[in-house]
């Protein structure tokens, strides 16, 4: 039987930076729920609500930012930042 994903609180914007970032360590399945997502067409207001637990009807500002934020950086990870992953390995949690 296949378990749900822990519930991650995501900021609020996902980081922006040229590296891989802890963050990045600690929210890799939800890049990858974001991309399978976006593959499958879904409408962000649902990917806010079941992978972000953004609910967008109480807050759709913040649901709309912390979407378009982690989808893009969903895409920059499996684009660039796999390759920093593969040369240097995850970074190391505070």
């Amino acid at each position: 039987m296949r378990e749900n994903p822990p519930h991650l609180d995501v900021a609020d914007q996902a980081p922006a930076d040229d590296i891989l970032t802890p963050y990045d360590r600690k929210h890799a399945v939800t890049y990858m729920r974001m991309l399978d997502a976006e593959a499958e067409d879904a409408d962000w207001r649902e990917v806010t609500e079941i992978v972000l637990h953004i609910d967008p009807q109480r807050e759709p500002t913040r649901a709309r930012q912390a979407y378009e934020t982690h989808l893009a950086r969903a895409k920059w990870v499996s684009h660039y930042g796999y390759k920093l992953l593969l040369q240097r390995g995850w970074p190391v949690s505070n």
